[in-house]
């Protein structure tokens, strides 16, 4: 007769080792099953009641021993730096509203930040035998040119960071030379090594909130404390410079700053960085990494300045920048850093032990983008309006509704609202609503639409939506939005 054993893994599990055995009767029929379980978060986990059946992720993987055996001990345990990251909330929504879209339930996305527009032809034709495409199928559809397919070297081939040069010259005005630029997989990677390449045990990274999830996660990983400051929705979300100077001490390494912001589409003034960056003078040890992903998801009358660009800080600033938003190439993953020549050493050794360098495709494609013209060009000018549009018609919508906060974002494609006054109602059929989570967690339920909490984000205040998706798309989610908050009523009048 076989015996089985069956293993639920859970991080809830507070023993370090799990023994699992069986009892042999023969070599031929025993088995022992063991399953991996992904929870859903409890976050969905109403939402998914009276719905069809939605498939769960689980791997089982069935063990025949050669020998039988009494007992055998598995160390389960992870790293403590692992341990101390969490996991992606944006992510983990995303994926879990995916998930519902599948299982039959029409819900609405706004949780991801990705742009709805095609990446421009222009670039996606540098990789195509637009002949083939043309004229014949049989070719292939996607028949790639000769030479782009092999290894390139480990920082990025010399023609994408010359252009990359360029473009910083141009747009930013701030000098580098080849080798001091750096391309990754996509600018979280290049966020990530520069971290790790600057900070030591002990080291404090300063981040102001709300921030871009991943880089409170990011200094964890490379062994430093965030120090997280906190910024009012009355001051667009802006940092305060002598909050700034009270918290730097003498273990403050990086000070983290994203503009346009995600997730709040605030844009740092330049008057107000000429500020920070007279405070940053005074600590030698403190360096400015600066995300500028979205520099060009602008809406007039503001505009973007590159920290490195102000006096006195090329040689402080590790200026991270890619493609994904201004050109529409999330999939393609392609970022760059640039920094003074150590630093970019320090990050490519690192690279060259991970990832090596980025893909060959997209780095080509990289170098036609650049070559678009000033900031994109007009296609990217194009894509701007549309995200202006649809920002105009959010903000109009949400200033109808009762106890609802805002700061109008001046660039990105986020909205990050303050639905707090509505915290401590009690919602007829949900239960009360008690934080940014809960408030999510309604939304998505009763009005079918995904949005993001603010905790994920430093500020349970707020709930972020996404507008990178077509304006016919956000109506259908403003009504359903509407319908289900206009039930409730503030507990705080604002």
């Amino acid at each position: 007769m076989a015996a089985s054993s069956s293993l639920q893994f859970s991080p809830s599990n507070a023993s370090r080792h799990q023994f699992v055995g069986a009892k042999c009767s023969s070599h031929s029929d025993i088995f022992r099953s063991v399953s991996f379980s992904s929870h859903l978060p409890d976050f969905f986990l109403k939402s998914l009641e009276n719905t069809k059946p939605l498939q769960t992720q689980r791997i089982s993987v069935v063990v025949r021993p050669v020998s039988c055996y009494k007992q055998m001990e598995v160390d389960i345990s992870l790293s403590p730096r692992v341990n101390s990251v969490k996991p992606s909330k944006t992510i983990a929504i995303t994926d879990q509203a995916r998930a519902l879209v599948e299982a039959g339930v029409p819900v609405i996305g706004l949780s991801v930040g990705e742009p709805d527009f095609d990446t421009p032809a222009i670039i996606a034709e540098v990789i195509c035998d637009h002949y083939a495409y043309a004229h014949d199928f049989r070719l292939g559809l996607m028949r790639i040119r000769e030479g782009y397919t092999r290894y390139t070297p480990n920082a990025g081939t010399l023609e994408l960071r010359k252009a990359i040069c360029h473009k910083l010259k141009e747009e930013n005005g701030i000098s580098y030379t080849p080798d001091q630029v750096l391309v990754s997989n996509g600018a979280k990677q290049s966020v990530l090594q520069a971290m790790v390449a600057v900070c030591s045990p002990g080291d404090e990274v300063i981040i102001p909130a709300p921030y871009y999830v991943s880089y409170p996660e990011i200094a964890r990983l490379a062994d430093a404390t965030p120090v997280i400051l906190s910024t009012n929705i009355t001051e667009n979300f802006l940092l305060d410079p002598e909050l700034l100077e009270s918290k730097i001490t003498n273990k403050s390494r990086v000070l983290m700053l994203c503009s346009p912001s995600n997730p709040t589409g605030s844009v740092y003034p330049r008057k107000l960085l000429e500020k920070i960056a007279q405070i940053v003078a005074r600590h030698p040890q403190l360096l400015v990494l600066c995300d500028e992903v979205y520099e060009h998801i602008i809406y007039a009358p503001a505009t973007h300045t590159s920290f490195a660009s102000l006096p006195g800080m090329w040689e402080r600033t590790l200026t991270v920048n890619g493609f994904s938003k201004t050109f529409a190439m999330t999939g393609w993953r392609l970022g760059y850093l640039a920094a003074p020549k150590h630093i970019v050493s320090a990050c490519g050794k690192i690279q060259s032990q991970v990832t090596s360098g980025a893909s060959s495709i997209s780095q080509k494609a990289g170098v036609a983008a650049l070559g678009m013209g000033y900031a994109g060009g007009e296609t990217v000018s194009t894509m701007v309006k549309a995200f202006k549009e649809r920002r105009d018609y959010l903000v109009e919508s949400f200033g109808e509704l009762e106890g609802v906060k805002m700061s109008e974002p001046q660039g990105a494609f986020y909205l990050f609202l303050d639905f707090s006054s509505y915290y401590g109602v009690e919602a007829e059929g949900f239960g009360m609503i008690k934080d940014s989570e809960s408030l999510c967690r309604y939304l998505l339920e009763k009005a079918q639409v995904a949005l993001v909490p603010g905790d994920a984000f430093g500020d349970d205040r707020c709930v972020r939506i996404s507008y990178s998706t077509s304006l016919s798309t956000l109506q259908a989610a403003m009504d359903k939005i509407k319908k289900a908050v206009i039930s409730l009523r503030p507990a705080v009048l604002v």
